[in-house]
């Protein structure tokens, strides 16, 4: 079985250590592990199988003996580093904005599209984790009923935009409960105890570019003729993105039909049962590989129109894991060293 040099870049950030992890648990034949962070972090190890490995800085010439580059630095360093990786002969998987509508560069889910991997050449991009989950959850009612239209409200964890996130939600939840008054930095306004129906910037047509990231990646990989309409909100849960979604088909469908699809789809775990209150949950998605799916029902508005609540944890399928799955489904498919 042929081995793998794998590269990290942003090995020490909260989804570059999860690649790390997610790595070493992954059936991928790793011979070396190049962890690649910012300046200030070279000399620190990163413990990986048994061994320890030196970070070094990312830069150029640091990717001459790498195989595959797993990118979790940001947009702004991809936008240097990705093109220095490629030219020097990694394939590089992306996980930040930089590259996923790039024309020629492949956006891919394995469970939706691994076909687009046989175009890459050398630069793939990992999508944005409120559109994984979607896609994921909407993959297998696509093929089987088509949909026509998704309406779809994001609830997502402040794990998502960062560590800093995190601190600023302990500490206003803090603040708080000793009756101090909350300060917001990451976010324009506290998140404690409250909800923000804003992620990201606001363009011109009054979405925001975390919702218009939905509707573009949707067409990418699934279907240019869905029409989705989003709204992306952001709630004080650590860990976890949880998404209301409203489908409405072009072919009529039986619920029980849907049931089963999803007792076998892919990547999902079926959680529905209202009887005992078992339904998605942030806090038992935490640290879990699958999309939880459930609270599925028929919309009596509509024909054809189905509700769904669909769970995930963000730093892993929403982020980590889906790229080291790429790099897994390249090896499947021989697109390595073509």
């Amino acid at each position: 079985m042929r081995s793998y040099r794998v590269a990290v870049v942003g090995a020490l950030g909260a989804v570059g250590q999860q690649m790390v992890r997610i790595l070493e648990r992954s059936s991928l034949a790793v011979s070396s592990l190049k962890p690649l962070d910012i300046e200030e972090n070279a000399g620190k190890q990163v413990s990986f199988r048994d061994k320890m490995w030196t970070v070094e800085t990312s830069g150029k010439g640091k990717f001459i003996d790498v195989d595959i580059a797993l990118f979790s630095a940001g947009a702004e360093a991809s936008e240097i580093l990705a093109p220095i990786a490629v030219s020097e002969g990694a394939v590089v998987i992306d996980n930040s904005s930089q590259w996923r509508m790039t024309d020629g560069v492949p956006l891919v889910i394995p469970e939706v599209n691994p076909e687009a991997l046989r175009s890459h050449k050398g630069l793939i991009a990992n999508p944005n984790c409120s559109t994984i989950q979607m896609l994921v959850a909407l993959k297998p009612l696509h093929d089987a009923f088509t949909i026509k239209r998704v309406v779809v409200s994001t609830y997502q964890a402040v794990s998502g935009s960062g560590a800093a996130a995190i601190r600023e939600l302990r500490e206003q939840t803090q603040a708080v409960l000793d009756g101090r008054q909350a300060v917001a930095q990451v976010y324009p306004h506290p998140i404690a105890f409250n909800a923000l129906p804003q992620i990201d910037v606001f363009l011109e047509n009054g979405y925001t570019k975390e919702e218009m990231k939905m509707v573009n990646e949707t067409h990418k990989m699934l279907d240019p003729n869905i029409l989705v309409s989003p709204t992306a909100v952001r709630i004080p849960v650590f860990r976890g993105h949880s998404e209301s979604i409203n489908l409405e088909f072009e072919k009529p469908f039986e619920l029980e039909k849907v049931f089963e699809l999803y007792k076998h789809a892919p990547g999902v775990r079926l959680v529905d049962d209202p009887g005992h209150l078992a339904y998605p949950l942030a806090l038992d998605a935490e640290d879990r590989y699958e999309v939880f799916v459930g609270r599925l029902r028929r919309d009596p508005s509509i024909e054809n129109g189905l509700n769904m609540w669909v769970v995930s944890d963000n730093l892993l399928k929403g982020a980590a894991l889906n790229t080291v799955q790429i790099a897994e489904k390249l090896v499947e498919m021989d697109l390595i060293g073509r």
